[in-house]
């Protein structure tokens, strides 16, 4: 595409000859030179449109960022740190500039990410299909956002992803962003057909790098995809789409295995104020977090040298694919289990039972990219008020990758030792329980049972 005077927007359309794949079409003003056959616009430099691109310093995101600069786009680079491991940002931004983009804008996201993002899924156990801590799925609204802000503040009318099309980043990227700002137009060069014949490989990619000069990490290709930040590593795609082969031990970077882990177990305290971790104490050694984003960052280095936190499944996109993931979280698998474990001292029973139904809900809609939705906020507020008794300290043991509950007390326990006691008869001193009560519960709460199984029998006569 070539661009031309003043007015662009880009949309998606089915292009006729193949539905399956979306191109960009363009609107331009009347004083535009449009070439239908060839889907070309001649623009003046002076109004060339702006794009916020997601970029990561990759080969994908390289090329993208040049591709759109080919189009007549000023690229504004955004790249995002969510803890990223050893990412060296300065040369990240020399290589967006180099690949042509107007500016690089380098954003720390991390203690945000912790606050705002991490710690509202661990409020309410957030975990997708019983296994996946949302990891992926959690940092990406909170990249989103600041997509949207800079875009703001930058007066772009687009933003780009280097997402694939069969994946869940595309949606997630794009739903936020539109729920954020309904303006903003989004460039997915992965669904364009134009870019898609391009480069149908990597091989092509590599090409159109050596044509332009943009530089190309000298290492060999990884056998699997790799996403980092704080929360998580995840790997995925290569040698793991085929979902019976094992990985290397050496592919692991947040956490040793189990059986390398240490002989000795580590001890720690995990405070919680309303349902958020506030201070982390190791009794082993004496360390003390309680700044959230080193108290988190100190949660997964304990963790992972503990054989803590890995996982292997096969999951169900929201589009419709099955993907097999390995996934290690050693930071949040521990806060999880510690935030569970004083819920059980703290929380009613009925609450509880209410909130685990939203906490599934919650990791359904962070999955699918509905985190800025109105639904999501409704659970949030109500997982917010299920959470202000939930204060108090626990105490756990980390060994081989186990965690194992030692203790755990809260100014706000429901439990009762004289209540739960079977040394004593009845409740204690502040409570009139008569064990002779269960006979007529039981009897009121079996009536309905004894009146299926009639009917049961009766059918069967």
């Amino acid at each position: 595409f070539f661009f031309a005077n003043t007015r662009v927007s880009l949309s998606t359309r089915h292009h006729q000859n193949d539905r399956d794949r979306a191109l960009i079409t363009i609107t331009a003003s009347p004083s535009s030179v449009v070439n239908t056959n060839t889907s070309s616009i001649i623009m003046s430099s002076e109004s060339k449109p702006k794009v916020v691109l997601a970029y990561s310093g990759g080969l994908d995101t390289s090329v993208i960022l040049k591709w759109l600069c080919e189009k007549g786009f000023d690229v504004i680079a955004f790249c995002a740190d969510v803890g990223q491991h050893h990412e060296d940002f300065e040369a990240v931004k020399a290589k967006a500039l180099n690949a042509g983009a107007l500016k690089c804008v380098v954003t720390d996201l991390r203690k945000e990410f912790v606050t705002d993002y991490i710690f509202e899924a661990l409020k309410c156990n957030a975990i997708y299909e019983g296994r996946y801590l949302l990891g992926t799925s959690v940092a990406r609204p909170c990249i989103a956002k600041e997509m949207v802000r800079i875009a703001a503040e930058e007066g772009a009318g687009f933003i780009a992803h280097g997402a694939t099309g069969k994946g869940n980043d595309q949606v997630r990227f794009e739903m936020c962003a539109q729920a954020l700002d309904a303006k903003l137009q989004c460039i997915a060069p992965w669904r364009d057909a134009e870019f898609i014949e391009s480069f149908k490989g990597r091989s092509d990619l590599l090409a159109y790098c050596t044509k332009h000069g943009i530089p190309v990490d000298a290492k060999p290709k990884s056998n699997y995809s790799i996403d980092e930040n704080l929360f998580h590593t995840s790997y995925e795609s290569g040698v793991l789409e085929d979902a019976n082969e094992t990985y290397e031990e050496s592919m692991f970077k947040m956490t040793v295995s189990p059986q390398a882990a240490p002989e000795a177990s580590t001890t720690i305290d995990l405070e919680f104020v309303k349902g958020v971790p506030v201070k982390l104490t190791n009794k082993t050694d004496g360390t003390v977090k309680t700044d959230p984003l080193e108290l988190f960052m100190y949660a997964n280095e304990i963790a992972g040298a503990n054989g803590i936190g890995r996982i292997d499944i096969v999951e169900n996109r929201f589009v419709g694919i099955k993907s097999r993931g390995v996934y290690e979280t050693p930071g949040g698998t521990l806060l999880r289990e510690a935030h569970m474990d004083l819920e059980g001292i703290c929380m009613d029973r009925e609450v509880k039972r209410i909130t685990e139904g939203m906490g599934i809900e919650f990791a359904r809609l962070c999955y699918n990219g509905f985190w800025f939705a109105p639904e999501m906020d409704l659970i949030r507020y109500s997982v917010d008020y299920s959470q202000r008794d939930v204060t108090g300290v626990v105490t756990m043991e980390l060994y081989k990758g186990n965690i194992i509950a030692r203790g755990r007390i809260s100014p706000y326990a429901l439990y009762n030792p004289d209540l739960a006691s079977m040394d004593i008869e009845g409740g204690g001193d502040n409570f009139d329980y008569n064990p002779s009560d269960a006979a007529g519960f039981i009897r009121i709460n079996a009536v309905r049972l004894k009146t299926y199984a009639a009917l049961r029998a009766k059918t069967q006569e």
